[in-house]
């Protein structure tokens, strides 16, 4: 290999070395950059989960005169909805009417919460573990 070889492979290695673009290459992220050949552990997750109950839940809860459930998550409140709305299979995560959590979850591509499920007289009729997990919908059913 002679010296003009030599040179110009060590410039065209220093010109693709220094194309290198830091990001978050993951693409379930919320941050991910399609630019981005150099994971720089940027990278942000989002997980959702949304809670419903079908038609029997609803009679049960209305046959003892609640009115309304309140959804608590980690012990904030995150939604309420009448007892009267109900579904008959597991809404979209989002969908218009249905109470849907979403949890940034930092770098971490899965994490556990609490939940509590609380009706307009005080009486907690529901509680338990959330796992949300990086761009997925879970869906919990409320049953009696």
């Amino acid at each position: 290999m002679n010296l003009r070889s030599i040179l110009v492979l060590s410039f065209g290695s220093a010109l693709l070395a220094g194309c290198s673009v830091d990001g978050c290459t993951d693409a379930n992220a919320t941050n991910f950059d399609p630019a981005a050949d150099n994971f720089d552990g940027s990278c942000q997750y989002e997980g959702e989960v949304v809670f419903w109950y079908g038609e029997a839940t609803s009679n049960a809860l209305i046959s003892i005169y609640s009115n309304s459930l309140s959804f608590y998550v980690d012990g904030q409140i995150e939604g309420s909805t009448a007892t009267s709305q109900y579904w008959t299979g597991a809404p979209e995560c989002g969908q218009n009417g249905s109470i849907t959590i979403t949890k940034a979850l930092g770098s971490s591509t899965a994490l556990a919460s609490t939940y509590e499920v609380i009706d307009d007289y005080g009486d907690l009729w529901w509680s338990g573990i959330i796992n949300f997990e990086a761009n997925t919908c879970s869906s919990i059913e409320l049953v009696p």
